[in-house]
């Protein structure tokens, strides 16, 4: 028997609507200053702990194999077929910048418009659909999406 925090999950998942919404107002409204380029910033590093943190609770829940590091946590959600290939290109891409985004934020090229923000809205509402998707298919009704709580 598993133990999936679908809680948590669902939480994490209930915060994508926000940031893929962030993302799109920046790539629309981009004028390389200061504010879009902290809104990108910031939206890219939830992003990507949006991602991470959902794959790690259902490495955990699903007993899958342990972890090395945070590419590696979307490698094994692909290979558990939580998300499809088009999704996992693109968030594999996505946790490369995380070392960039927290840990060298001070070279961090704020007035560039990283090529991410304008695809990633979809890609994160398609992870979103898969995980609950997957979720069901594995253990019942799920609800992650905005607005609504697990069963």
């Amino acid at each position: 028997m598993y133990y999936v925090n679908r809680e948590q999950i669902a939480r994490r998942l209930q915060a994508v609507p926000e940031v893929a919404e962030g993302l799109r107002h920046a790539v629309q409204a981009w004028d390389g200053g200061l504010v879009l380029g902290m809104v990108q910033e910031r939206c890219l590093h939830l992003a990507i702990e949006i991602v991470t943190d959902v794959g790690s609770y259902l490495i955990d829940g699903f007993i899958m194999r342990d972890a090395s590091s945070y590419d590696d946590i979307i490698q094994i959600n692909y290979e558990e077929k939580v998300f499809d290939e088009s999704t996992y290109d693109v968030l594999r891409e996505l946790v490369l910048l995380r070392k960039p985004l927290v840990q060298d934020y001070f070279s961090w090229q704020r007035e560039v418009l990283h090529p991410l923000s304008a695809v990633l809205p979809e890609i994160l509402e398609q992870f979103s659909d898969q995980v609950s998707v997957y979720v069901e298919k594995e253990l019942g009704p799920f609800q992650g999406k905005e607005g609504q709580g697990p069963e």
